[in-house]
């Protein structure tokens, strides 16, 4: 990211907005939006007057400011000292900051970092609308389970290296599929997993999966997780065994799974990265 706005230098390669370097944009905070760092403001300013100080660099009047404060939810607390906020409130202040000159791009820095779940939710939304309003928004993140609620599309970089790059759809398609299933007849459940050879993971209080050597007397789990098939193949097994099933949902994928795999350093190269 500091290679994007020119604060590092590449040893190769180049990185451009539109075709150009950042430093030769003729106005950068019209074209791109950069927050990289929430504790960089004066712990001694207003939140108003932080945007203020930025404001002329941008070309936006002080009206520009307030609305601005009032989007990021922190119109109560323009008078308040920077010095006072908390993590959540410095990083809705650097969002603020980023808009100031309603640019074409943002390159943010793990923003979520320190808002509530309401916070999150509400990040989610803003990225979403100035997404859809033809903004191109970059987002840096390790909050996978986030980043899955947001992106449309991936890149995974790891000891300086691309690893992959694709939709986050195409991402998903590489996670084993998982389906939650609830049965009137727990016990013929497990009967039909262990019949269908199904991997089954073990439930949340610990009960045994139906594969294992399991005593008699012991009650099957009213629900299986099963790993590595489809919904639709188990509604199908489940009809031909005549079981009324309850609940038959696809987990979603687990995306931290798929990271850390394609960031090992014995990984193949994932598809979406060309030689």
């Amino acid at each position: 990211l500091r290679i994007l706005l020119g604060l590092v230098a590449a040893t190769s390669g180049s990185a451009t907005f539109g075709g150009q370097r950042y430093s030769d944009l003729r106005q950068p905070l019209h074209t791109v939006g950069a927050g990289l760092d929430a504790q960089t403001a004066h712990p001694g300013r207003s939140a108003l007057d932080h945007l203020r100080c930025y404001a002329p660099l941008a070309g936006a009047r002080e009206s520009r400011c307030t609305e601005l404060l009032e989007m990021v939810g922190l119109s109560h607390a323009a008078g308040r000292r920077i010095g006072t906020f908390s993590l959540g409130m410095r990083q809705r202040l650097s969002l603020a900051l980023t808009l100031l000159g309603d640019p074409q791009v943002l390159v943010l820095d793990e923003p979520s970092n320190g808002l509530d779940p309401e916070g999150m939710r509400w990040l989610r939304e803003l990225l979403r609308h100035l997404a859809g309003r033809g903004c191109t928004v970059l987002v840096s993140s390790h909050m996978l389970g986030e980043m899955q609620q947001t992106v449309d599309d991936v890149v995974i970089i790891a000891q300086g290296a691309l690893r992959y790059a694709s939709t986050l759809a195409d991402l998903a398609g590489l996670a084993t599929p998982r389906v939650r299933v609830v049965a009137a007849d727990a016990a013929g459940l497990a009967a039909l997993a262990r019949q269908q050879q199904w991997t089954v993971q073990a439930d949340a209080e610990g009960t045994a999966p139906p594969g294992a050597a399991t005593p008699a007397d012991l009650t099957p789990p009213p629900a299986l997780e099963l790993v590595g098939v489809q919904a639709r193949q188990v509604g199908a097994a489940a009809f031909r065994a005549g079981l009324e099933l309850h609940e038959l949902t696809e987990v979603g994928p687990a995306l931290e799974d798929v990271f850390l795999s394609l960031i090992s350093p014995a990984a193949p190269k994932a598809p979406g990265v060309s030689s």
